[in-house]
């Protein structure tokens, strides 16, 4: 099995090729591909190649799908036998992102997205209603 780990916004990432991650936002548009040239472990079939900190030539490619919004998270702060308390809500920005490429030590690719990206047609679908009598 191949995989590497890679490094982004302050976070550690486990991915293959085919993977969709969910990262801190990116200041890029959606369909741009993207390099992560942070990698901090590569292992292919018959080798392992452990960077310090990062393995020299190795990156990964990617491209961002969508920007989002994670779910909510309810942030609650009581101080006891006070009478206080605070409730905030907050939604994360994040990127989207499908691997598309690893490349390993000196840039040999290691693995590669088996499938294309089949981008969704925005059709208008007409729904009928039927009226109860």
């Amino acid at each position: 099995m191949t995989f590497a780990v890679i490094k982004t916004g302050g976070k550690q990432y486990k991915v293959t090729a085919d993977d969709t991650l969910r990262i801190e936002k990116l200041n890029k548009k959606p369909g741009e591909k993207l390099e992560f040239k942070d990698v901090l472990l590569t292992v292919d079939k018959d080798a392992t190649d452990i960077g310090s900190p990062i393995v020299e030539g190795a990156k990964v490619e990617a491209e961002l799908l969508k920007q989002e919004r994670n779910n909510k998270i309810i942030v609650f702060k009581k101080r006891r036998r006070q009478n206080s308390r605070r409730r905030r809500g907050h939604r994360q920005d994040v990127s989207i992102v499908k691997i598309l490429k690893i490349y390993g030590k000196n840039g040999k690719l290691l693995s590669e997205s088996s499938k294309k990206i089949v981008e969704e047609s925005k059709e208008t679908k007409t729904t009928v209603k039927k009226k109860i009598k």
